[in-house]
């Protein structure tokens, strides 16, 4: 693609980098990149990946502003209370960079509409908050052969790591889901705001590494930090041969809606 004037001003310090340059630019402004869940993760990585000048964002989530949401969810502001995440996070993205592309999905992703959806994006990111979710888009990519960010924030923690076909999967990890109410939620365990700023600008870094291939990406490592301490810590990982969906013997061929978890929290 040719930049223009205005183009080659706004990505300038992009295009400055050695690891980046015009090339790199054109493979982020080229880029279509599906964001689950528009809420504290999401917020940041959206903010992040429209500034960089992905071509195509889309942005699946089924729910509505809350007042509770803008401690941490900055593409959200006072007046979008009550207004669908989506539509608000694209009203942001598309004031900051009228370059970016928005589609939006207000409905929840589900094991009915994962395929059809993440077939027209190159990379997913995970920015969800429940359990039920996570395993859902992990099991969807694997299956489609799709990289992804996997993202999970609660109090003062946040970790994260990077797939892509051939490394090791969410699942690898963590088999299934915790029985529902073993793990509390964000909205039952609160979280401080800031740590999803923290995690979201990891994400959305992996996701123009991913496209520019500057550095090593986060896969067959799981990045954790707590913020009390401030100690981030890298656990090495490997493809687990039992794994039950990308291992040499997968039981988990089909996706799975798992129960979700009640919130139960006292206003």
């Amino acid at each position: 693609m040719d930049f223009n004037e205005e183009q080659i001003q706004r990505y300038s310090r992009h295009i400055l980098l050695q690891d980046v340059g015009v090339e790199g630019q054109e493979k982020i402004c080229n880029a279509r990149v599906l964001i689950v869940g528009a809420g504290g993760l999401g917020a940041p990585i959206a903010f992040y990946l429209a500034a960089a000048g992905i071509g195509t964002i889309g942005l699946i989530d089924g729910d509505t502003v809350d007042l509770s949401n803008l401690q941490r969810q900055i593409i959200h502001f006072t007046e979008d209370v009550n207004k669908p995440k989506v539509l608000s996070a694209k009203e942001k993205i598309e004031r900051l960079n009228p370059d970016v592309k928005v589609i939006t999905y207000h409905k929840l992703f589900t094991s009915e509409n994962a395929f059809d959806i993440i077939k027209d994006y190159d990379f997913v990111v995970d920015g969800t908050d429940n359990f039920p979710v996570k395993f859902l888009i992990n099991d969807a990519c694997v299956l489609a052969g799709k990289p992804f960010s996997h993202g999970g924030i609660l109090r003062f923690d946040g970790q994260t790591l990077t797939y892509k076909p051939g490394t090791a999967c969410y699942r690898c990890l963590f088999h299934a889901p915790p029985p529902p109410g073993a793990v509390p939620t964000c909205s039952q365990a609160g979280v401080l705001g800031a740590i999803a700023g923290m995690l979201g600008t990891i994400q959305a870094a992996e996701v123009l590494k991913y496209f520019t291939g500057a550095g090593d990406l986060l896969t067959n490592r799981l990045l954790s930090f707590n913020a009390k301490s401030m100690e981030f810590r890298t656990i090495n990982v490997h493809p687990n041969s039992n794994c039950p969906v990308c291992g040499k013997h997968p039981t988990v061929t089909t996706l799975i809606d798992y129960e979700q978890a009640v919130c139960e929290i006292k206003r």
